[in-house]
């Protein structure tokens, strides 16, 4: 993913997590809140209490790829948190894919489609 397109500040992750929409799913917590940059900007935080660094890192790579596969049906310029849960680890990704797009309706954050 694109550097560019990545949330990394600390008050950015404490500023969505205090002022922004959140839904939360059996696998992750999604946060978000419009940005002004025109683009979404992505930001993945997984705990230490799920595993040791393997276990986190394969965590992150499946809440990235979910994120990816449905950027196109996403409304742009928002900041988006995924915050990986307990059962995120096991889960098959077809059900993480489904929670994500369950969270995207909730939030309001899906394209209506021309």
């Amino acid at each position: 993913m694109n550097p560019a397109v990545t949330v990394k500040e600390n008050y950015v992750f404490r500023q969505l997590y205090r002022k922004g929409s959140s839904s939360v799913q059996p696998c992750f917590v999604v946060y978000c809140r419009k940005n002004k940059k025109g683009l979404s900007r992505l930001g993945i935080t997984v705990s230490t209490k799920l595993g040791k660094a393997v276990v986190r890192n394969r965590v992150r790579r499946r809440l990235r790829e979910v994120y990816r596969l449905s950027k196109n049906e996403m409304k742009q310029g928002y900041d988006v948190i995924l915050v990986g849960r307990g059962r995120a680890i096991t889960a098959p990704f077809s059900k993480m894919q489904r929670q994500y797009a369950a969270a995207l309706k909730e939030l309001g954050l899906m394209e209506a489609h021309r």
